[in-house]
């Protein structure tokens, strides 16, 4: 018997014996069904290990399963919008041996990636992009005349970005052969309709009815003056009768034909209807309804709390984080816009698609009537809550960083170009961990300073973070905050909300040997380093800069031209970020002599793996930024006697600790 409850004839292993999708098609009917129940098996063993996306994955693996048997990958192109359901593609492409290193430090991506299997025809990560892709590979294989499928896979939840609708409506428009799966995975289907829809869909993608259909359109076009007329006549009962039972019309006026409703955990339905449609060449769209969590009793009752999920118990459901401490800075986030919703009643939240994960589910519940989810749509997020602000209110827009950066325009043109009082929340700055590259947060220091009118600020900390919130709301322009994931330092949090001064740094440490200029989520790295290089009698001056723009130039100048080196330590690429900015105010200032050295991320996109591996790989650990330090100090040479006698002069001196 296995976790899902199935009983195995023989112990089978079928899925041992799957090396590529070729595999599939040796594989009776019986066996494509247990071989589902393998797949999800094996999917969430893995995942109560390593952690990652759960329910949308053992939604789609009855539609993978039909998708690989029918089409001929990777000569045919399966794009995978987002990437959120491609388990059970790996699975199926050669890489199950390796399944158990997925989102591991080198080992699997949680997403698709070219570089890890000529599956993989496109990289995927953020929403929306699969038919815009699928439309270009199609228009290629048209140039070069290739006669290869494109087929892309895009969720209910992508297609509320205009981006998809944008490849819509050009794919209707070019009429270029692309075939388009929507996984809806919201809608439920009634037995009575669901049945009728399938029988219907089946019925008229069939060769007969369709080489019939054509056959007839062509005797009609034929009678002088009536003809063409009949022709509309006929296709348009046939839409009216389609249109009561489907909700395909909208497809069908972008350009496409519409196939579905059907159920999507039918195996022998959908290899049926693919079969049919593979031979048409012209742009298709195929409503497949599909449940999430779809095996796993946990993630069926609670798809939201199952997408991404920390590793599990698999017989409970318990994620082994839930009882973690200290908070994390989502919940605070949350719980911090509660409080100041009670105070300000212009406030309102805006997320796009993120309630639970930004923590305003908690604000949901106490103001239902503030909160806008605007679907996988961040630039009309942005410009939405331009529009509230214009009128009095203060909008709070929560979007992860790496998905911020897809609003870029609108945050100029529309927020601070007229210098609304927008606050923008950025979960996920920095480094994120096991969704990797497409998912870290480290751009934003470099695509918001430069922008006018616009403050910038990032906590030390979580009691920090609630004390930014309270600032911006307070303020009369842009305001952008970025936070990490995860939990906080677990200090004590103060129950009054203050505001900080604008512009001010805060002094966390004095010394004159080095000043330490970390940001956010390094600036207890940096006392760490501080305590440490005090030991080997190196006394380090740490500001906590709070504001990355604007910059606190007095405090800043002041302390570079008595100390004459410093340290930037930042989780963003170092190209345009933190410690560029200090370096040109150091240059503006006159103070281009102090020395600067700068510690963020390589011109390169960071891998997924843990986050604290990650930061070691980029130096950003304890010791990491220790051993860059001792380097950067290394050309002052300083007698040992003397600095013996220095230091017995400075031993009230303290790092606080914070």
């Amino acid at each position: 018997m296995g976790v899902l409850g199935v009983e195995r004839k023989g112990e089978q292993n079928l899925l041992k014996k799957i090396h590529s999708p070729q595999d599939l098609r040796k594989l009776s009917r019986g066996e494509r069904y247990h071989l589902a129940e393998e797949i999800k098996e094996e999917i969430i063993q893995t995942v109560s290990i390593t952690g990652g996306h759960l329910a949308s994955n053992l939604g789609v693996v009855e539609l993978t399963i039909a998708l690989h048997y029918v089409f001929d990958s990777p000569w045919d192109k399966i794009i995978w919008d987002v990437g959120h359901q491609c388990y059970p593609h790996k699975l199926l492409t050669g890489r199950r041996a390796s399944f158990h290193t997925l989102r591991q430090y080198d080992g699997l991506s949680g997403f698709p990636k070219r570089e890890e299997s000529p599956h993989d025809a496109f990289n995927t990560g953020h929403s929306s992009t699969s038919i815009s892709a699928a439309l270009g590979m199609s228009v290629a294989k048209s140039l070069k005349g290739d006669g290869n499928r494109v087929i892309a896979v895009i969720g209910d939840g992508s297609m509320t970005a205009g981006l998809a609708f944008e490849g819509l409506n050009q794919a209707g428009h070019l009429e270029k052969d692309l075939i388009v799966v929507l996984n809806d995975n919201e809608m439920s289907i009634s037995p009575n309709v669901g049945a009728l829809s399938a029988y219907l869909n089946r019925i008229m993608t069939g060769q007969l009815v369709n080489r019939f259909r054509q056959q007839l359109k062509s005797l009609l076009q034929t009678i002088p003056g009536i003809g063409n007329s009949m022709v509309r006549i006929i296709k348009q009962a046939e839409e009216s009768f389609k249109g009561f039972l489907t909700p395909g019309i909208l497809f069908e006026e972008l350009g496409f034909k519409y196939v579905g409703p059907i159920d999507g955990h039918h195996i022998d339905h959908l290899i049926e209807t693919f079969r049919n449609v593979k031979e048409w060449h012209r742009p298709i769209l195929i409503h497949v309804i599909t449940k999430k969590g779809k095996g796993y009793g946990p993630a069926e009752l609670d798809p939201p709390s199952f997408h991404g999920v920390a590793p599990f118990n698999i017989e409970t459901g318990r994620q082994n984080n839930e009882a973690t401490t200290p908070i994390s800075y989502s919940r605070v986030f949350g719980e911090t816009m509660v409080k100041l919703a009670h105070t300000n009643p212009r406030i309102v939240a805006i997320t796009a698609a993120m309630q639970n994960g930004t923590g305003l589910d908690v604000y949901a519940r106490e103001f239902p009537n503030r909160i806008f989810d605007t679907g996988i749509a961040e630039q009309h997020a942005v410009t939405f809550a331009a529009g509230l602000a214009s009128e009095g209110f203060r909008p709070v827009v929560a979007i992860y960083s790496t998905f911020f950066q897809r609003a870029y325009d609108q945050i100029v043109h529309d927020v601070c170009l007229p210098r609304l009082p927008v606050v923008f929340a950025l979960d996920r700055s920095g480094i994120v961990g096991e969704d990797g590259p497409t998912h870290h947060g480290l751009f934003d220091i470099s695509y918001l300073r430069h922008i006018p009118n616009l403050i910038l600020m990032a906590p030390k900390d979580e009691n920090e973070f609630q004390h930014m919130l309270n600032t911006a709301i307070q303020l009369s322009q842009p305001v952008a905050i970025r936070y990490p994931k995860g939990k906080g330092e677990g200090i004590t949090m103060d129950e009054t909300l203050m505001v900080l001064e604008m512009g001010k740094g805060e002094v966390l440490a004095d010394g004159d040997d080095l000043l330490m200029l970390p940001v956010g989520s390094m600036v207890y790295r940096a006392c760490e380093v501080a305590r440490e290089l005090r030991e080997e009698g190196i006394y380090a001056a740490v500001i906590n800069p709070r504001f990355i723009k604007p910059l606190d130039s007095p405090l800043l100048c002041g302390m570079a031209q008595k100390i004459g080196k410093i340290v930037t330590i930042e989780e963003n690429v170092l190209a345009g970020g933190f410690g560029s900015a200090v370096t040109e105010l150091l240059q503006e200032k006159g103070l281009s002599y102090v020395e600067v050295l700068r510690l963020g991320i390589p011109d390169q996109f960071l891998e997924h793996g843990p986050q604290g591996v990650l930061r070691g790989k980029c130096g950003l650990n304890f010791k990491g930024i220790l051993r860059r330090v001792r380097s950067f100090l290394m050309g002052e040479v300083v007698p040992k006697k003397p600095r013996l006698r220095m230091m017995r002069a400075r031993e009230n001196r303290v790092i606080p600790s914070i």
